[in-house]
């Protein structure tokens, strides 16, 4: 998605006024994504106005048949060997499931366990984790692939709602297959080992349910509508996780710390009244966690978490370049940002790396790995990107160069240009 192509995909909207194209512009400028990011073939094509359901098909088959086929071939895994098939992908639902297509296409056993999940939002690889999870709790000796993906090609608004086009600026194509397993013969072939899953759902606020929601604008057509109470809900949501999840993988010095400055600070208060001043006492993650793996949710996104957990320029380098490389890529984002550290050699045994996802619902899903063996990036997918050029010496950000003199009076020139 070049900056040349994004601005004749603008272009051939034909239902933008003057307003919608500066937004559109704005928006795509300042959106933290590169060029190099990954959109659907029917966006190359310019039939974004009408895809068929063949289209979006054939956009997870594509992701299948490649993504699949190389964690097979990486693992030595058989896809007879797979006891338990969980597919995650929101806005597509089919007859037969998608799952059914893998199952179809790989030849599995008959007595497979198969889960297709949809309307699950950015957060729905954590979801898909929490359930193979669950489902280890009560067989032992299982392994389990773990499917991640979103398709754009239904999903691609052609109106003008201001709260819906900006989809268009900051999700693209992508996805992620991996396996998870309970035995024991196949521990030596690990990467990590989960130590603690939380999952925090705000869909009983009706502000929270319909902050994120895919929806018709007045014209009736389909589109993703972020609405402007998404960053306070997030805020809420990711507050309500951390006190979950804090206890349980911090250490007990750093929460008696805490909890001792937070005492104190009330009761100075208590005493000296309201006027007392006193800098509220953070929880410093960095005692419990080594790495941290963020959600690629916008520029915004990721600022705003670092700054909850005082990250610094190195703690957020992965998702920021994975957002300027790949872009949203919805629930699979997360992977791309482990797959960054994993290719920078950072992740060694012992390491704990948080996640964090955010997703319609509206959701907010954390979990905590244990490095379990020093990892050096063998088939990663950031190899293909010259991972040594990462981060630049200069993040240069072609759509400012290209599209950032437009101003007012300059929208009726591009438009025509």
């Amino acid at each position: 998605m070049s900056t040349d192509l994004s601005g004749d995909i603008i272009r051939r909207n034909e239902n933008l006024g003057l307003n919608e194209y500066k937004f559109l512009l704005k928006a795509i400028v300042g959106s933290g994504i590169g060029e190099e990011t990954y959109a659907p073939k029917m966006v190359f094509d310019g039939n974004e106005e009408n895809p068929g359901h063949q289209d979006a098909i054939m956009e997870m088959e594509e992701f299948f048949e490649d993504s699949i086929g190389k964690l097979f071939q990486r693992t030595g895994i058989r896809p007879d060997n797979i006891d338990v098939l969980v597919v995650n992908v929101s806005m597509l639902t089919c007859m037969p499931s998608l799952s059914g297509r893998i199952v179809n296409r790989y030849k599995m056993r008959e007595d497979i366990k198969t889960y297709n999940l949809s309307g699950m939002g950015c957060s729905a690889s954590l979801v898909s984790i929490n359930l193979v999870q669950s489902v280890f709790k009560s067989k032992k000796n299982q392994v389990a692939l773990v499917i991640t993906s979103e398709c754009l090609t239904p999903n691609w608004y052609t109106g003008s709602d201001r709260s819906m086009i900006l989809s268009n600026c900051l999700f693209r194509t992508g996805g992620c297959a991996m396996l998870l397993t309970n035995k024991p013969s196949l521990a030596h072939k690990s990467m990590f080992k989960l130590k603690v899953l939380v999952r925090t759902h705000h869909g009983s606020k009706d502000e929270a349910y319909g902050c994120c929601f895919q929806t018709e604008d007045t014209q009736g057509r389909v589109g993703f509508h972020l609405g402007k109470s998404l960053p306070k809900t997030a805020t809420r949501a990711f507050v309500e996780n951390l006190k979950v999840i804090a206890p349980k993988i911090l250490p007990m010095r750093e929460l008696f710390r805490f909890a001792s400055l937070s005492f104190a600070r009330k009761t100075l208060q208590n005493i000296f009244g309201k006027s007392f001043y006193a800098t509220r006492p953070m929880i410093n993650f960095k005692t419990g966690i080594d790495h941290f793996c963020l959600h690629t949710g916008g520029k915004a996104v990721i600022d705003a978490v670092a700054q909850s957990l005082s990250l610094s320029p190195f703690d957020i380098e992965p998702a920021r370049m994975t957002l300027h490389r790949f872009g949203n890529t919805s629930a699979s984002s997360l992977w791309y940002v482990l797959g960054y550290m994993e290719a920078k050699k950072r992740l060694k045994k012992g390491d704990k790396l948080f996640m964090i996802s955010f997703g319609a619902g509206f959701k907010c899903n954390s979990c905590l790995w244990e490095v379990v063996r020093d990892l050096e990036g063998v088939g990663n997918v950031w190899n293909e990107c010259n991972i040594q050029n990462y981060p630049p010496k200069t993040l240069e950000n072609p759509f400012l160069t290209k599209y950032g003199w437009i101003q007012d009076e300059d929208i009726a020139t591009f438009k025509f240009l």
